[in-house]
């Protein structure tokens, strides 16, 4: 099921949240098994087949928690329930995500190991899949408090954030699960709720899905693109990522908030970074805070204890020697990215995804450590600089994407050609031959195609580096789990009145004219 579906917004939210306070009213602990149930129909809508992977991986993870709890003074045996819970979950994904392409790639190369049919990937695998291994490692670490099973079954499934995330932690979530307060209605919750959910449903319906037919054209055939075409195509892709992405993260938080629940902050303008660590802090930022707990620190913190134990230096004096850069920033940089590429795709475009933004983090610490932490401290980055380096660093983004989206390597090679002029420079006035050498009709349509995505790239590019965010904009009143901001300009500043009401009704209006097609979001796809 879609967010962005009738079926989603005119029959299952209303009673799904109708259902929840009748329960909630009087009765918390029917409310919370109402919402899980909701929470996996919703799931099963898609291919109910895999309503059973999905239960069956809660309970066995269930299963694996209580065993590492029961066995907290015999670590032997404890070690032991968390690598067989760890192999099982990892053993799933590599399954339903890696086994059918990686035997593709090996019959490519002529190892001969056999075919298998497609595997159909479950919605949200990676996603349920990851919540609870970071569940169980946190378990062994001795920091989960809250251990109640109805309370994680909703952790888990809980339908905003089950199929594209954010990656939640339980120590923010299972608590909220367990309040009483947050199974009674109020009005607060529907309005602010409601209002960041139309605002990510405009940003999907309105914006990402008007500029992805541009970007799915020239991604269809890169070899055809001049330099302005396949910038056009690069900057079309970047901006639908951004606001497919962005729209379903404000729609998350704001269907939490709506049933009393609230998310952290997932997506935070990241095409606004200035370097690419602050554009990682920006984009799925639960992502990073996973892979950062999970992946870079034990690294990081080995190669630590490995230098202690010979006598080298570590922290601030460690990572400004060659070696210690190398080990304590270098290594869990490739190994925590390259992870992260993977994780996105089977594909080696993927891999190559992740160790160019490892290249990048790599050289922005370097560049932080060697060069400007050893200049005097500016007091203030003139703007000049600022916009240069926002520029940079979205470019570098754009390079990425490149190898994100193509249908391979050699595609991406290709489009990132007609960006540096590979192909030469096209210019505006020679689609004039072109376009007389078509019927009236068609030379229209070409050249009215063509000013259309040079205005819409304009709106677009415009609401990304200018306008607020839908957390600014909420400002105090955003349901996020992080620090308020407030947007600059005071009339976009929400506020609980008529004027804010009447402007979200008709932006609800106009997404709802709109929905004449369902269109996926992109990272249902991982």
């Amino acid at each position: 099921m879609l967010f962005n579906s009738y079926l989603f917004l005119l029959l299952f939210l209303p009673v799904t949240l109708t259902i929840y306070y009748l329960f909630g009213a009087t009765r918390m602990r029917a409310a919370a098994v109402w919402l899980s149930l909701s929470s996996f129909v919703f799931y099963g809508w898609w291919n109910p087949q895999f309503v059973c992977l999905l239960a069956g991986s809660i309970v066995f993870n269930y299963l694996v928690s209580l065993a590492i709890f029961h066995f907290r003074d015999r670590p032997k045996r404890q070690n032991l329930a968390v690598m067989l819970g760890l192999a099982v979950d990892l053993g799933l994904l590599v399954h339903y995500k890696y086994f059918a392409a990686l035997l593709g790639f090996l019959n490519d190369y002529g190892v001969g190991v056999g075919t298998v049919e497609s595997v159909i990937l479950p919605l949200g695998i990676s996603f349920f899949t990851f919540t609870q291994i970071g569940y169980l490692l946190d378990c062994r670490a001795g920091i989960v408090t809250e251990r109640s099973p109805l309370s994680y079954v909703l952790f888990v499934t809980f339908f905003p954030h089950l199929i594209a995330g954010p990656i939640l932690h339980h120590k923010e979530m299972m608590p909220q699960f367990a309040q009483r307060e947050n199974y009674r209605f109020r009005w607060e919750n529907l309005s602010i709720g409601g209002t960041l959910f139309v605002i990510g449903l405009a940003k999907k319906v309105l914006l990402a899905d008007s500029i992805a037919p541009y970007a799915d054209d020239g991604f269809a055939a890169p070899g055809d693109l001049q330099f302005w075409a396949a910038w056009a195509t690069s900057v079309s892709y970047a901006l639908q990522l951004y606001f497919d992405f962005s729209g379903y993260s404000d729609m998350a938080l704001g269907l939490a908030k709506m049933f009393g629940i609230r998310f952290p902050l997932n997506f935070n303008s990241p095409y606004k970074a200035g370097s690419i660590i602050e554009f990682w802090a920006r984009w799925h930022m639960t992502l990073t805070r996973y892979l950062t707990a999970y992946l870079y620190y034990p690294v990081a913190m080995a190669v630590s204890r490995r230098r202690t134990a010979r006598g080298q230096p570590v922290g601030a004096a460690g990572v400004a020697t060659a070696g210690g850069f190398a080990g304590m920033i270098v290594l869990p940089t490739v190994y925590t990215m390259g992870l992260a590429g993977v994780w996105h795709g089977a594909g080696l475009q993927f891999l190559v995804f992740g160790l160019l933004h490892a290249a990048y983090l790599a050289v922005n610490h370097g560049w932080r450590i060697f060069v400007s932490g050893r200049q005097p401290a500016a007091r203030q980055r003139p703007w000049l600089r600022h916009a240069g380096c926002v520029l940079l660093t979205f470019v570098a983004v754009l390079v990425g994407q490149a190898f994100f989206r193509a249908n391979g390597i050699g595609d991406a090679l290709t489009l990132l050609g007609g960006m540096a002029g590979a192909r030469g420079v096209e210019t505006l006035p020679a689609l004039w031959p072109v376009a007389t050498a078509l019927p009236a009709g068609d030379a229209w349509r070409l050249l009215a195609g063509h000013h259309l995505q040079v205005l819409l790239l304009a709106l677009l590019l415009a609401l990304t580096f200018l306008a607020p965010n839908a957390h600014q904009i909420l400002g105090r009143f955003s349901p996020a789990l992080a620090r308020a901001q407030e947007a600059p300009q005071a009339v976009l500043r929400w506020r609980p009145n008529l004027a804010w009401l009447a402007a979200t009704l008709l932006v609800l209006f106009v997404c709802l004219v709109n929905l004449h097609k369902e269109t996926r979001f992109l990272y249902f796809q991982f």
